[in-house]
């Protein structure tokens, strides 16, 4: 127990690290803000599920390595998606080369999807039943969550620039 709490202590202190490196100039804000947050569930998710060291040894390489799978493919997908604008605000869109971009585009969302889907995989194979029944409702919640506390800043930002 004191070793798990000694584990999320580093982990929570390398987090709160990354934020403050998050203002270091040159690096993509975007990127940077999803790493973070991606550390953020891998401590939250350490903590629901009660992991124990050796499953966290073994899950958070392996998320990390998806997610910078994941990264790779949504850099891809911004680059087709502002690519695919360019060409439909052009003159005379090509039809040929939207529906090439198209179906390139739809098989990155599938990728992406795949690499969700690997994981969660992945994941069946480490987890009790116990924890892999929490981790449905930590999923939920946690996205959520994010998304109640995005909507909150949202509404900060827009009453401070009305003020």
């Amino acid at each position: 127990m004191k070793t798990r709490k000694a584990l999320l202590i580093v982990l929570s202190l390398g987090f709160f690290g990354c934020l403050v490196s998050a203002q270091i100039p040159g690096q993509e804000p975007f990127g940077r803000a999803r790493e973070n947050i991606h550390r953020l569930r891998l401590l939250r998710m350490t903590e629901a599920l009660e992991l124990t060291e050796e499953q966290t040894a073994v899950i958070y390489p392996a998320a990390s390595r998806v997610e910078k799978e994941k990264i790779e493919i949504l850099r891809q997908l911004n680059r087709g998606m502002r690519d695919l604008r360019e060409q439909l605000n052009a003159d005379t869109p090509d039809e040929a080369a939207l529906s090439d971009m198209v179906k390139g585009l739809k098989v990155l969302r599938t990728g992406l999807l795949a690499k969700d889907k690997e994981f969660e995989d992945f994941l069946d194979t480490q987890l009790t039943p116990l924890q892999k029944a929490r981790y449905l409702i930590f999923s939920a919640e946690f996205y959520r969550g994010l998304g109640e506390q995005l909507n909150r800043a949202r509404a900060l930002t827009r009453d401070k620039k009305r003020s």
